[in-house]
């Protein structure tokens, strides 16, 4: 068997302030070492279930957090970014049996973790799916169901780990943390990284609920921060400007939804 990880950061236990995400960054570096051990933590469990081959995608901003180094040899790492529509989940397709989302967070819009956002925080207020409010982990799921592969777990911040339970059917979570205005309630690392690890081996030891047909289509709206990031995003083929910040496209498949995403956000 054969499974991608992502894994991001903002949703790792501890992780609280956009300084301890940022590569360079003083605090950076315990947050990337968190980040590694949840990682590591996601690997051992797909081998507990079986899993001999594993592609495990740095998803984060500059996608150069986590190091080579220590990760089991069915592991293979992906740093950096491919220029691919796929993005956090660059690489997968339908040799994978799973997908696996490590360190995610709520969506732009929420106030459930201090850094809750939708991929581009500094120009994207709100992204939304046939009128609700979309996560990274919403996105990804709709790029692994193009190539029909479910997205089996997830790990991040309680408020992300209930909506997933409601929207995807099966998943199993583990939740890192809280969030309360600029603060973080967080559970110890060592817990998290056990449950992680008990929790994806569960996972891939279950029998999946089938991926979201690639067929589905959706309408993608986007609030940008600025009101000349929406003017541009309006002159992509198909995108209509409702208001001074927001866009509409009617999406006809899960591909379409996904491209056009990539090159207005």
């Amino acid at each position: 068997m054969k499974v991608y990880i992502s894994v991001d950061i903002e949703g790792v236990t501890g992780v609280t302030s956009w300084k301890e995400t940022e590569l360079g960054e003083a605090q950076h570096k315990q947050a990337a070492e968190q980040m590694k051990r949840e990682a590591l933590a996601a690997c051992q469990g797909a081998l507990d279930a079986g899993v001999d081959e594993i592609w495990l995608h740095d998803s984060h901003d500059s996608g150069m957090n986590l190091w080579i180094d220590g990760f089991p040899k069915e592991v293979k790492v992906i740093r950096n970014w491919m220029g691919t529509p796929d993005s956090m989940m660059a690489g997968i397709d339908e040799s994978f049996a799973a997908a696996i989302c490590i360190g995610y967070h709520s969506e732009g819009g929420t106030d459930s973790n201090p850094l809750s956002h939708t991929m581009d925080y500094g120009s994207i207020f709100t992204c939304r799916a046939n009128g609700e409010l979309m996560s990274e982990l919403e996105l990804n799921r709709y790029v692994c169901a193009k190539y029909g592969v479910p997205v089996v777990f997830v790990s991040g911040d309680q408020a992300l780990c209930e909506k997933a339970v409601r929207v995807i059917p099966g998943i199993e979570t583990v939740p890192t943390k809280e969030g309360m205005g600029g603060a973080t309630i967080n559970r110890s690392p060592e817990l998290v990284c056990e449950e992680i690890r008990a929790g994806v081996a569960k996972a891939l030891k279950a029998e999946p609920a089938p991926a979201l047909d690639p067929e589905t289509p959706l309408t993608l709206e986007i609030m940008y921060r600025r009101h000349r990031d929406a003017k541009r995003a309006g002159y992509y083929p198909g995108v209509c400007q409702v208001d001074a910040h927001t866009v509409r496209y009617e999406a006809k498949d899960l591909k379409d939804f996904i491209t056009t995403f990539y090159f207005i956000h």
